[in-house]
């Protein structure tokens, strides 16, 4: 099979992981006779220090018209000062909106060889962590009306935060499908107490909920999720929200598995063409000195030969090959700890490849 893929390396420790996932895919290429052609795009910092612009719509086309999207990282303290409109992740925020990316999910697993880094005590730990947040990507207050006026003589900021039920009915299409593949278990984010826009976030659900007979449906205030992910997290399934309450929550289920430099995400949309990313950021500081960890990259590399390409067993024999990398006691910096064995970015991917076998 022949799959094109559009390569945004980024900035920071961007090129240093996206070359370890790429050297991955082309041992599965050859384990199961696939070819990859990679093409590579500017986007972010790099892009406007090349074109004064984080993601000219040239290079958007190329997103558009590959099969689908890897990306490393972008941003830094390089670009603070530019203008608000061209920071760097606005770059981001235009190739979602571009690809029709609307559902940003974003498993939260702990390894069992990670036990120990999370946060969380061991008794919480050990009754398990598995679950993922499917995150509504291009509507909410991130893209609503943003203005600051003078309103009785007072600045005053305004951020719009809207939804229709078109735009709900499809992220939660997402989740009732994606709670089909797992464990038949959904459970709707809100703030219906308060918030008009939850209010019909909490209709459409429900009402769509009668064309999923076999998922349980359940709804949990956002403060209530914030603290049910740190008191019991084994209780959910799948879990699905809006923008700005997925933004978060996610970032917060990502640390009780003890690093974000092991969690991938997908990005999808209406076609099979997806975004996918590691969570963490560009890091700078650490920056071409062969500290990064590359595992997130490589997972949702895995989450791309899965959602996108259909190819579960590719997926499956890079799930595994991380996990035997674990067992033999390597580990990045970031989830050292005594007794294990430190190795850098491109050991690590050197590693995870001699593990590669097919399934």
């Amino acid at each position: 099979m022949v799959k094109n893929i559009a390569v945004i390396r980024g900035d920071g420790i961007g090129p240093e992981i996206v070359e370890q996932a790429l050297k991955v895919l082309n041992k599965v290429a050859e384990l199961y006779g696939h070819t990859f052609n990679y093409t590579d795009v500017d986007m972010g910092g790099c892009a406007i220090d090349k074109y004064g612009d984080p993601l000219p719509e040239n290079e958007l086309k190329k997103c558009v018209e590959s099969d689908s999207v890897l990306l490393g990282a972008v941003g830094g303290d390089k670009w603070n000062d530019v203008p608000g409109n061209m920071r760097p992740e606005k770059g981001l925020l235009r190739l979602r909106a571009g690809m029709g990316v609307y559902s940003n999910n974003r498993p939260a697993k702990i390894w069992k060889q990670l036990a120990d880094a999370s946060p969380l005590k061991k008794s919480i730990v050990d009754k398990g962590i598995d679950f993922i947040i499917v995150r509504e990507l291009i509507g909410g207050i991130y893209f609503g009306e943003h203005k600051t006026e003078n309103v009785d003589g007072k600045s005053t900021a305004i951020d719009i935060l809207a939804y229709n039920e078109e735009e709900i009915e499809r992220i939660g299409r997402i989740g009732f499908e994606t709670a089909r593949k797992r464990n038949k278990k959904l459970c709707s984010v809100e703030k219906s107490n308060v918030l008009d826009s939850s209010r019909l976030w909490k209709k459409v659900m429900h009402k769509l909920a009668d064309e999923y007979p076999d998922v349980e449906l359940s709804d949990m205030l956002v403060d209530n999720c914030a603290m049910q992910i740190v008191k019991n997290p084994a209780q959910f399934d799948v879990v699905v929200t809006e923008n700005m309450f997925g933004d978060i929550l996610s970032d917060e289920a990502s640390m009780i598995t003890g690093s974000i430099g092991m969690i991938p995400s997908s990005s999808l949309g209406a076609t099979t063409c997806g975004l996918y990313e590691p969570i963490h950021g560009s890091a700078p500081d650490i920056a071409g000195k062969d500290l990064a960890n590359p595992i997130g990259t490589i997972l949702s590399a895995a989450m791309m030969l899965r959602y996108s390409f259909d190819m579960a067993g590719e997926a499956d024999a890079i799930e595994n090959a991380v996990s035997a990398y674990l067992d033999k006691g390597y580990r990045t910096a970031d989830i050292m700890s005594e007794g294990m064995i430190q190795v850098g970015c491109e050991k690590c991917g050197n590693l995870i490849i001699e593990n590669l076998r097919k399934v």
